[in-house]
């Protein structure tokens, strides 16, 4: 048998694509009911451990106060997610930047909540841990300079806790670059050179719309590029469809239908005054421990500072021993292990 048999893979194997391969589309893909599951979740584990915070401080302090619901907390990182953009244009950032950066909130939103870390912080560090992972980096001071209220260390004080979250998987697949590919496809039919180029940037405008919802969450990035080309050129999406031959076509345009939808209704930014009302609650409903100032906060560095000096002193005793044994060139004494045969227990029964 030639090697080429040899090394030929079974007929039932099916060859993934890249992105099926990712980490992106193994650890960061659900369906509408998981995600609303995970968010619940989030919240209700959130709201028990505030209010057990705030009645240690005033007990029954916590009747009056009114935590935010799941879907407030979507409202409140929304809004700070159409705020990227603004930044992103400021900065002249390209359009990698500001995806990778949505996508990140989106992807920490889903290990923690808004009662814990407030969107306004998080927003700010993971835009400026988009230019790293990008490969569009800025220095630090030229980007808290051009901030207003903003220092050095509220954007690396919530770093290492974001690519936590992320599980340091930094690498996103975008709908903008399947869109482009699905261009380039369309130039190359029958009279397909023929559509503007408005027309790409309506459909990347859709893109960017769909930002603002949770299709990256949920489709795939060739998904959301296909819906959001078929609302500006439906005829050419169709034609492009069928010049790939795609199996299950019909799934996949009940699955398109889905994403213009949510394109169409939740792709624009949150109304500013009903944004407001719920960060106005989020201030009296917010962790005490994230509070600089309260009694939560300050126990909470107490045990830290504790925790810390208990490690330096274990660190210093490690140290002092390791001083001891360097004084003898062949260090301390081992006991004598007992083997796993003990060669002097006679188990002879003879």
């Amino acid at each position: 048998m030639s090697p080429a048999v040899i090394n030929e893979a079974p007929p039932s194997e099916k060859k993934l694509s890249l992105y099926e391969a990712s980490t992106q589309c193994r650890n960061w893909r659900y369906s509408t009911e998981r995600l609303a599951q995970i968010r619940a979740t989030l919240n209700e584990a959130a709201v028990t451990i505030i209010r057990t915070k705030i009645e240690t401080d005033e007990p029954g302090s916590s009747r009056n106060v009114s935590f935010l619901t799941p879907n407030e907390e979507v409202l409140l990182v929304k809004l700070y997610i159409s705020k990227i953009g603004q930044l992103c244009g400021y900065f002249r950032f390209p359009e990698e930047v500001e995806a990778t950066a949505i996508t990140y909130m989106k992807r920490f939103y889903l290990q923690n909540t808004v009662m814990d870390w407030h969107p306004k912080n998080v927003m700010l560090t993971a835009l400026f841990l988009a230019t790293k992972t990008t490969n569009n980096p800025i220095s630090l001071e030229q980007y808290t300079t051009h901030i207003p209220k903003t220092t050095p260390n509220d954007v690396l004080d919530l770093e290492f806790l974001i690519a936590q979250s992320l599980g340091f998987e930094f690498a996103v697949w975008h709908a903008h670059r399947a869109l482009w590919g699905i261009w380039l496809d369309i130039q190359n039919l029958p009279d397909g050179a023929a559509l503007a180029s408005a027309e790409y940037d309506a459909a990347l405008a859709r893109v960017r719309a769909s930002r603002l919802t949770d299709a990256e969450l949920i489709y795939t990035p060739s998904q959301i590029a296909l819906a959001a080309f078929s609302l500006v050129a439906p005829d050419s999406a169709a034609r492009w469809i069928t010049l790939k031959n795609l199996s299950e076509s019909a799934t996949l345009l009940a699955v398109l239908d889905e994403i213009k939808s949510m394109i169409a209704h939740q792709g624009l930014p949150p109304d500013v005054e009903s944004v407001r009302e719920v960060d106005r609650r989020l201030k009296l409903c917010k962790n005490p421990e994230k509070v600089v100032g309260s009694k939560a906060y300050l126990a909470r560095k107490k045990e830290e500072e504790r925790i810390a000096e208990e490690k330096r002193t274990k660190k210093a005793e490690l140290q002092k021993a390791a001083v001891n044994d360097e004084q003898d060139p062949f260090g301390t004494n081992l006991a004598p292990k007992k083997g796993l045969v003990d060669y002097d227990d006679d188990d002879d029964d003879d």
